[in-house]
């Protein structure tokens, strides 16, 4: 049996060396992509339009950047802090032939300027959320804000979206600046 050292059990738990360049703190959380339907729904509840510009913190593989893009023709912006993950997604925009509606930010959703943003979508756990709510609230008024799963504290959606699955059930959380209180 082979056994382990306390360094090589902290690597295991460490964040992946890329996301540290912003320092752990601005790893807003894991990597959870959303699945497909989600991501539909999602940008059905932000009532996204071709004359949006739509921004996807920790917007992972792109999947909701593309979909924005592609099915919505909205310019689509994704924020995300892992740079593998956005070298893949400027990749399959690059082969979709939708980089002029699409594209990818190398960064922390904390320190990007967000205010271009007509819809937001992210997926954060509830303190992440708390934690971006000072730059969400810079936001001009009538900015949609869509949260999936975890709401944004002392903030009232103007709708909430249940989706049912044949495992769970999903919560979309969807806010209007300018609404919020």
């Amino acid at each position: 049996m082979r056994v382990f050292g306390p360094t090589f059990i902290l690597s295991l738990f460490a964040l992946p060396a890329a996301a540290q360049q912003f320092g752990a703190a601005e790893n807003l959380g894991p990597q959870i992509p959303t699945p497909q339907h989600l991501v539909e729904r999602m940008l059905e509840a932000g009532h996204v339009t071709p004359d949006d510009i739509v921004y996807d913190l920790g917007s992972g593989d792109g999947r909701i950047v593309i979909t924005a893009a592609q099915k919505y023709g909205a310019r689509a912006v994704g924020i995300e802090i892992m740079p593998d993950l956005c070298r893949k997604a400027r990749e399959r925009i690059e082969t979709l032939g939708i980089a002029e509606r699409a594209r990818i930010i190398e960064g922390s959703a904390l320190r990007v300027d967000l205010t271009p943003a007509t819809l937001i979508t992210m997926f954060f756990m509830t303190n992440s959320n708390e934690r971006l709510r000072p730059a969400l609230e810079k936001l001009k008024d009538g900015t949609r804000v869509v949260s999936n799963e975890f709401p944004i504290r002392g903030w009232h959606p103007a709708e909430v979206v249940h989706v049912k699955t044949a495992k769970m059930e999903h919560t979309i959380f969807v806010y209007q600046i300018g609404h919020i209180r």
